[in-house]
């Protein structure tokens, strides 16, 4: 026996759903969270659909708003070393080395634990992010998706610097005894408690980069500087998705391809070599 719909004077149409979207962007609503009200309401109308309550989804029929692609405005190889040079020293110096060498995310760096890190074999474990939420503090998740679970291999200059960071905390611990919160963390504030996000941003880097005399990027640019450097020294897109976390290669090129003017040179210069 087929379910009856439920409320058959009230019908949802294409143009309620174009209406809704239309009335949340012009309240000012970002075009990604009305992105996210569509695939809320679409996974509710699909299961509707599917108990038999309506007779279809309409949001099928309505395209929702693509969110503005930010300008990605990594560093060059020089501002790359002068980001280095001009945090040596600092407590948080570590960070940006694996900022810079391993892509990892901002959330990624600060979720990261001791037992993660296992400097014999010279690699890292990506298994939670940390994230600041209003009236909630700090939360700490696993990755979104399975490739964000992943191991990571340091380059040397990760390991030494990752070895002095930890010998500095060792000694921060000691100073501070009986004030130490000992939260297993790699990077921490100054009292052991973990560090938040906005925190590091308008605290370290932000006033960083005009002393480095380096441009106005975002935190999440030293990842696409990562990216790029490798990139650029011919290493492939599927090692670089996989150090990423990238769900799949696809988002890899999409993200890096245009900043890449050399990749045309080389595949028409190939084709020239294979045929010339």
């Amino acid at each position: 026996m087929k379910s009856k719909a439920i409320y058959p004077d009230l019908v949802l149409t294409v143009s309620h759903v174009r209406g809704l979207y239309k009335e949340r962007l012009e309240a000012g609503l970002a075009p990604r969270m009305v992105q996210l009200v569509h695939v809320t309401l679409h996974k509710a109308l699909k299961q509707a659909v599917a108990d038999g309550l309506i007779p279809r989804n309409v949001t099928e029929a309505v395209k929702a708003p693509q969110p503005e692609k930010k300008e990605i405005r990594p560093l060059s190889p020089e501002q790359a070393r002068t980001l280095l040079e001009a945090v040596e020293g600092d407590r948080l110096e570590t960070l940006y080395v694996l900022a810079v060498t391993t892509g990892m995310r901002q959330g990624e760096l600060l979720g990261l634990k001791w037992k993660d890190v296992d400097l014999e074999t010279g690699t890292v474990q990506v298994r939670r992010t940390l994230s600041t939420r209003t009236g909630k503090g700090v939360t700490f998740s696993p990755p979104k998706t399975a490739k964000g679970r992943r191991s990571i291999k340091l380059p040397e200059v990760t390991k030494g610097s990752l070895s002095k960071h930890r010998n500095v905390q060792l000694e921060e611990r000691t100073n501070l005894a009986g004030l130490w919160e000992d939260s297993g963390l790699v990077f921490t504030t100054r009292v052991g408690t973990p560090l938040g996000r906005q925190e590091l941003v308008t605290r370290s880097f932000k006033p960083l980069l005009p002393k480095a005399g380096l441009p106005d990027i975002r935190f999440h640019d030293l990842r696409h500087t990562c990216a790029t450097l490798l990139l650029s020294k011919g290493v492939h897109a599927k090692f670089v998705q996989e150090l990423l976390g990238h769900a799949t290669i696809s988002i890899t090129l999409d993200t890096y391809s245009h900043v890449l003017p050399g990749m045309g040179d080389a595949t028409a210069g190939a084709m020239d070599e294979t045929l010339g």
